[in-house]
C-alpha cells in the first residue's frame, strides 16, 4: 500500500475517533461503577475532572516537548498510552483499590488523550489541500463519529454479552490506536511551518489580544460541548428515569450525531457560510438548548434539548481552531497546544460544574445542566465582541 496525504489524513480522521473512545467510553460505565463499586459520584466526577485535567497538562507542556521530538514520535507515543490505559483498566480494579485502579488507568490513556488533542489538527492543518476551514471542520466530525460509534457499538455489545463483559469490550477498543499508530510508522507528515520561517513564541501569543479571545472561546465550547456529552447518559438515567440502553442511545448518541452532522454539513458547504455568524447563531442555539434541558416539563423534551446541544455546538471547537488559524498566522505548534490548552480546560470545568452543582442539589442533575449553561452564554458574548471587531 502506497502511503500518501491522503493516509495522512484518513489517520488523523481516525486519530480523532480513538480521542472519541478515550474521552466516551468510561462515561457510559459510571453507573456501573457506582453499583458494582460502590463508587460515590463525587469520586466519578474525579475521573472526568482528571482525565481532563491530565490532558490539560500534556496540551501545556505539548508546545515545548512536541517540536523537539518530532511529530511523528508524539503521536506514535499517543497512540501507545491509549492503547495501554484500556487495557490498565481491564486489570489494575482488581488487583487494587478499584477506584484508584480506574482513576490510574484513565491517567495513562489521558496522556495519549492530550497528545492527540496537540496534535491531530496541526497534522491535518499540515497537509497540502484546499478549504483548510472545511477540512478542519470534517475532521473534527470524526471525533463525533467516533462518540456515535462507542456509544451504539458498547450498547449493543452490553445488550448482547451483559454489562459484566465490560473488559472484554475495553481490549476491543484497545486495538484500535494500536492499528493506527501503525499507519502514523510510515505515511507523511508535512512540517505546520514553511522551510525558513519562525513561528509565533508563547510570549509572543501571550501578547496578542486575539490570541486570549480565542482562549475563552475554546474554554467555553470544550465547556459547552462535554457539559452534556459526559453526564448525558448518567442524566437520561438519573434524572430522567429511562432505561440504560435507551438512555445511551437517545442522550449521548443522538447528541454526538446532530453534533457531526452539523461538522460535516459545514465541511460540504462551508465556502458559502459565513462562519463567524454561523458560530454566532450556534452558541446562542445552544443556550436554548441548554434552557430546554434543564426546565422542560417531561422526558422527552429534556432529551429533544440534549440533542439540540449536540447539533449546537457541532461548529465550535473547529470553527475556533480555523478562525485563530486565519488570525494568528504563524501561530504554530505553540498556538495548537495553547488552544487544546483552553478547550480541555473547558472539558474539565463544564462535565465537573454539573457534578458539583447536581451534588449539592441531591442529585439533582438539571440544577447541574442549568448552571452550564453560563459557558455558552460566555462564548455567545465573545463572539459578538470578535464580530464587532472584524476579527470573527
Amino acid at each position: 500500500m502506497r502511503l500518501n496525504y491522503k493516509t495522512t489524513m484518513f489517520s488523523c480522521f481516525v486519530g480523532y475517533i480513538v480521542q472519541a473512545v478515550v474521552n466516551n467510553f468510561a462515561p457510559l460505565l459510571f453507573v456501573m461503577f457506582q453499583d458494582i463499586y460502590g463508587i460515590p459520584l463525587s469520586k466519578i466526577t474525579l475521573l472526568v475532572t482528571v482525565n481532563f485535567l491530565v490532558q490539560l497538562t500534556v496540551d501545556l507542556l505539548g508546545a515545548g516537548f512536541i517540536d523537539k521530538i518530532g511529530y511523528r514520535a508524539s503521536i506514535l507515543t499517543a497512540h501507545a498510552c491509549s492503547s495501554a490505559g484500556f487495557l490498565l483498566l481491564t486489570v489494575l480494579p482488581e488487583v487494587m483499590d478499584p477506584f484508584a485502579g480506574i482513576l490510574l488507568s484513565v491517567i495513562v490513556y489521558a496522556v495519549g488523550g492530550g497528545i492527540i488533542e496537540v496534535l491531530i489538527s496541526p497534522i491535518m492543518e499540515s497537509c497540502p489541500t484546499e478549504h483548510k476551514e472545511k477540512a478542519m471542520s470534517l475532521l473534527h466530525s470524526f471525533y463525533c463519529w467516533g462518540h456515535v460509534g462507542v456509544v451504539l457499538l458498547s450498547t449493543l455489545f452490553f445488550r448482547v454479552f451483559g454489562l459484566g463483559q465490560w473488559r472484554i469490550l475495553a481490549l476491543l477498543w484497545a486495538v484500535l490506536p494500536l492499528l493506527n499508530g501503525a499507519v502514523f510508522i510510515k505515511t507523511p507528515i508535512a512540517p505546520l511551518i514553511s522551510s525558513g520561517e519562525k513561528g509565533m513564541t508563547v510570549k509572543e501569543l501571550f501578547g496578542n489580544s486575539m490570541f486570549w479571545l480565542f482562549m475563552i472561546m475554546m474554554a467555553c465550547s470544550g465547556a459547552s460541548e462535554l457539559s452534556v456529552s459526559q453526564w448525558a447518559s448518567a442524566f437520561a438515567e438519573r434524572a430522567l428515569g429511562i432505561s440504560k440502553t435507551a438512555g445511551d442511545l437517545a442522550g449521548p448518541m443522538a447528541f454526538a450525531v446532530l453534533m457531526g452532522s452539523a461538522r460535516v454539513f459545514y465541511g460540504k458547504y462551508g465556502e458559502k457560510i459565513n462562519l463567524g455568524k454561523f458560530m454566532i447563531f450556534s452558541s446562542s442555539f445552544c443556550i436554548l438548548a441548554y434552557l430546554l434541558m434543564s426546565a422542560a416539563p417531561s422526558p422527552l423534551l429534556s432529551l429533544f434539548g440534549c440533542a439540540l446541544s449536540g447539533i449546537s455546538v457541532g461548529i465550535l471547537w473547529p470553527g475556533t481552531f480555523s478562525k485563530a488559524s486565519a488570525s494568528l498566522r504563524g501561530g504554530g505548534t505553540a498556538m495548537f497546544a495553547m488552544l487544546a490548552l483552553a478547550g480541555d480546560l473547558g472539558c474539565s470545568a463544564g462535565p465537573s460544574l454539573v457534578g458539583a452543582v447536581s451534588d449539592l442539589w441531591e442529585g439533582d442533575m438539571r440544577r447541574g445542566i442549568l448552571a452550564a449553561a453560563v459557558f455558552p452564554v460566555l462564548l455567545t458574548l465573545c463572539l459578538l465582541a470578535g464580530f464587532r471587531k472584524n476579527k470573527i
